[in-house]
């Protein structure tokens, strides 16, 4: 017998903005460029590739950027997936200028963050974008004015739902006076979980919490530390990777929970989306959680 094709839809679905279905385990594409988010991909064919396999696998949620490359990932994703089938969201940001790889700035300022919005627009060949975050709050413009700005697009019908990154409840519900906050998108994972109020604040609201690097960027695949060594044995115990188990608690760990891995390969994105049908007992989520502080 054939393994069944694993598949995003058995993750469950979450609504965006109270509007906007999709399926709770999505794809990240920063890794679909150069190293720090810099340059293009080494395999421009390939990485087609793994977006159409992700559009197959169930996936209605696709989160870029346009300081992935820059620009390139939203490039990318035009030329793969154009015309884009019924469902499928893609989510991106703006406010983040790159220098090189992992060299960054954050700016805010109105100005720039309209052209920001248009030329995603231009790049990814749609009228509207369904989901925009503010990638960063710039400390040096006022969140007036940045939002401000997304909503203006909002309500030039540019922007359906805005959404914001690295941000505390506190910055949250000052954004809340401004826009309807419907995303967050803050680095959470099993390894590392400094963002636990931010992600109970978006339970409460009922805002989609966006993790990046949900598998602590490699860390908790190494085989040196002792958490990853004592994970391994609880997902050899379900016939699982220990990437797969990091993405079975994530899912499991909140309803707003909506992951977004990101990978340059076709088999290591089958085997995240295979991580949507594990489903782990109140007991293995707490042996999960004492493992990883280990």
């Amino acid at each position: 017998m054939t393994a069944p094709t694993p598949s995003a839809a058995a993750a469950g679905t979450f609504l965006i903005g109270g509007d906007l279905p999709v399926h709770r385990l999505g794809y990240g594409t920063m890794r679909l460029v150069g190293d720090g988010a810099w340059g293009e991909p080494a395999d421009p064919a390939q990485a087609h590739r793994v977006l159409r396999r992700a559009v197959e696998l169930g996936v209605t949620l696709i989160d870029t950027a346009d300081a992935y490359g820059p620009e390139i990932a939203e490039r990318l994703i035009a030329e793969a997936l154009h015309p884009y089938p019924p469902g499928l969201i893609i989510a991106t940001k703006g406010g983040i200028t790159r220098q090189g790889p992992a060299k960054t700035e954050y700016v805010g300022r109105a100005g720039y963050l309209i052209q920001c919005v248009e030329m995603s627009l231009r790049r990814l060949k749609i009228d509207r974008i369904d989901l925009y975050q503010l990638h960063r709050i710039d400390p040096r413009t006022p969140l007036e004015e940045s939002l401000g700005a997304l909503k203006q697009m909002q309500e030039q019908g540019k922007i359906r739902h805005i959404g914001l990154s690295e941000v505390t409840p506190a910055q949250i519900e000052e954004a809340a006076n401004l826009v309807l906050v419907t995303s967050v998108q803050n680095r959470y994972s099993l390894a590392n979980r400094q963002h636990e109020e931010t992600l109970s604040f978006c339970e409460r609201k009922s805002i989609g919490f966006l993790p990046w690097y949900p598998m602590a960027g490699g860390k908790l695949l190494r085989p040196d530390p002792p958490s990853a060594q004592a994970l391994a044995q609880i997902a050899a115990r379900h016939s699982v990777t220990v990437a797969q188990l990091s993405l079975a608690w994530l899912l499991q760990r909140s309803p707003v929970m909506l992951p977004i891995p990101g990978t340059s390969k076709v088999a290591h994105l089958e085997e995240n989306i295979a991580a949507a049908a594990l489903k782990l007992i109140p007991e293995e989520i707490a042996e999960i959680e004492t493992a990883a502080a280990v």
